[in-house]
């Protein structure tokens, strides 16, 4: 994260350096790769990384754990996709439900190198696999060299996935996510930061040209694309300086309520967050902060937090009055309802829109493996 970040529960220390590299050939007929496989059966299920259960002897136990990761990484390099896919996802199990930062630090040039082959040469499935990997990797890592390393390797073809129509939407999907995540973390370089920002910018904002249909914004199978590009976005936002804070508020800020009448709730859902957000950081930036249509758009908010239009679904209408009333209370009251997230002993609480936004990335990340990171990983502790 860049240095400047204000944000963060403190500054992240750099992990040693001297990672080494490990040279491993692909396999060469496919009895190899499931005789392989068959040894490490059992790891793709997140269960079989945690410590619940039997007593067991741990240095045995974390022996067993090495040799099934070491068995995924060369797998990586397989012939079939499919074996490279189940590969990643039992890494990201792996990495999800345990800290493995001495085993991954010896091994970050193989995992990187064989990430950025799966992006390059694997199909949708396994280029979102890969991505994923790459966050869990940077998170593993932590705020130092060794992530940085890993995002300067990966960014130009993440960057070039995002970018690309004809790629698939979902490997797009995965690359903007993977960019937010990982630029969040790994980068001290400020133009990288604002390069990453505009990458995702690039995306998002074209939803912003279908304010002239006049019937609302048509929901497309890019709508995704834009949600993730813009909630990367956000978390990026979140560690700029102020004077570039203004400058994106400037740019954004009376563009972001036209996305409030897209036909996929996700997209009004993420569109109203962002906008919580903005004003947050408007406030923390300017102390008399004047919005000039704050009218229209408070008449808009109260309309969603109130919805009862009969075309939608159910779930999607309380989920999104919820949300909703949220913000309408961070742009008329500049309130935030305080949330308490307990783990193990430990309670933390989020008690702003950019601690949020930041809580909600990393759980999309970590999924049920959250909690485990908030006591044991020291990104996550600094970065909370």
């Amino acid at each position: 994260m860049p240095k400047s970040k204000r944000r963060g529960g403190g500054g992240n220390p750099r992990g040693t350096a001297g990672a080494q590299h490990r040279n491993v050939q692909p396999f060469s007929d496919e009895d190899a790769s499931i005789e392989t496989m068959s040894h490490c059966s059992g790891f793709s299920d997140p269960a079989s990384f945690t410590e619940e259960g039997a007593e067991v002897d741990e240095e045995a136990t974390q022996e067993d754990i090495e040799y099934k990761l070491k068995g995924f990484i060369d797998l990586t390099l397989d012939k079939s996709a499919k074996t490279r896919q189940s590969a990643l996802e039992g890494l990201k199990n792996a990495m999800t439900s345990k800290i493995l930062y001495e085993f991954i630090l010896e091994r970050r040039m193989t995992l990187t190198d064989s990430i950025e082959r799966c992006i390059k040469k694997g199909k949708s499935d396994e280029q979102r696999a890969a991505a994923g990997l790459a966050c869990l990797l940077c998170v593993q890592l932590g705020s130092g060299i060794e992530s940085e390393e890993v995002f300067k390797t990966l960014a130009p073809i993440l960057k070039k996935i995002l970018s690309d129509g004809s790629a698939s939407v979902q490997a797009r999907q995965a690359c903007a996510t993977c960019l937010g995540v990982c630029c969040f973390i790994a980068t001290d370089d400020i133009t990288e930061l604002y390069s990453t920002m505009e990458c995702l910018e690039n995306i998002f904002t074209k939803s912003y040209q279908k304010e002239r249909n006049s019937s609302g914004i048509s929901s497309t199978q890019n709508t995704v694309l834009h949600i993730s590009s813009l909630l990367a976005w956000t978390l990026l936002l979140t560690i700029c300086p102020m004077n570039e804070v203004k400058k994106k508020l400037e740019m954004h800020l009376h563009k972001f309520p036209v996305l409030l009448s897209c036909d996929d709730v996700n997209m009004r859902i993420a569109a109203g967050e962002t906008l919580a957000l903005l004003f947050e950081l408007a406030r923390e930036t300017d102390a008399d902060f004047f919005y000039e249509d704050m009218e229209v758009l408070t008449q808009k908010l109260k309309a969603l937090a109130t919805d009862g239009n009969k075309h939608r679904a159910k779930v999607d209408k309380r989920k999104q009055r919820s949300v909703f009333r949220d913000v309408l209370r961070a742009v008329e009251e500049h309130d935030f309802p305080t949330e308490t997230v307990k783990f193990g002993p430990e309670r933390m609480y989020i008690d702003c829109w950019v601690k949020k936004q930041t809580y909600d990335a990393f759980k999309e990340i970590l999924g049920s493996g959250m909690q485990y990171h908030l006591q044991s990983n020291e990104l996550l502790r600094n970065v909370f």
